[in-house]
């Protein structure tokens, strides 16, 4: 995807990118190879599919919200930034937290906020179930791009979204059905199931939207062993 069809295909969801926001993506594309080398960070490399797979794909967020009324997002499990750092280059009005476990990201993400003088982002080196033991119902928007099966990321990411707000999964194939036990315990409500092709490559992707109905119940989330035994 090169730039001009990445500019064209975002417009469609209504996201209007700017010369600033073009020369930010760029900055953090580079930025992204070059750490790429001393850290894994990505298996992503060629520009045209870092624009399609993860700038374009970070974005596609925006086909089942309206990221201009939010104001706070966490992006659990957000790795080398995505979609995290995406959305607050094309939404810099966003209060982002991202949460990931492993050191070298959190470095490598702290370098990319200074050298593209992000405000208002947050990182955290932590798991997501340990961050939610003190900070539930802090988020309007909590996302997760593919980082583990849906009944999973809902016991990690449900006790960070305020009520009434959202939990929105990123993920390549369809899991709400297997996943609609766990979202009952959570207090969540499964409100749009939203698939397409990714462009050029028409690879599967869905987003699943989850609505919340009430607080958490305290005894969630569980120890990771325990979830990962047992999941919901």
């Amino acid at each position: 995807m090169d730039k001009n069809l990445f500019i064209n295909e975002v417009k469609k969801m209504n996201i209007n990118i700017t010369d600033e926001m073009l020369k930010k993506l760029e900055k953090y594309y580079h930025l992204l190879i070059s750490w790429n080398e001393k850290i894994n960070l990505t298996a992503i490399t060629d520009q045209k599919d870092v624009y399609l797979k993860h700038f374009y794909d970070s974005l596609t967020i925006a086909k089942v919200i309206d990221l201009t009324k939010i104001a706070t997002l966490c992006d659990v499990g957000t790795g080398a930034g995505f979609p995290g750092i995406v959305l607050k280059i094309c939404f810099p009005h966003l209060k982002i937290t991202l949460i990931d476990a492993l050191n070298k990201r959190i470095i490598f993400l702290n370098e990319v906020c200074k050298q593209l003088a992000l405000k208002d982002v947050t990182i955290i080196h932590t798991r997501a179930e340990e961050y939610a033991l003190k900070n539930r119902e802090k988020y309007d928007v909590v996302t997760a791009r593919a980082v583990a099966p849906l009944n999973i990321l809902l016991e990690y990411c449900a006790p960070l979204v305020k009520v009434s707000k959202y939990f929105i999964a990123m993920k390549g194939s369809e899991e709400a059905k297997e996943s609609k036990e766990a979202a009952q315990k959570l207090n969540l409500k499964l409100e749009e199931e939203n698939k397409f092709l990714l462009p050029i490559e028409n690879s599967q992707r869905t987003i699943i939207k989850y609505q919340k109905l009430g607080n958490t119940p305290g005894k969630y989330p569980r120890r990771f062993a325990e979830i990962k035994k047992k999941p919901l």
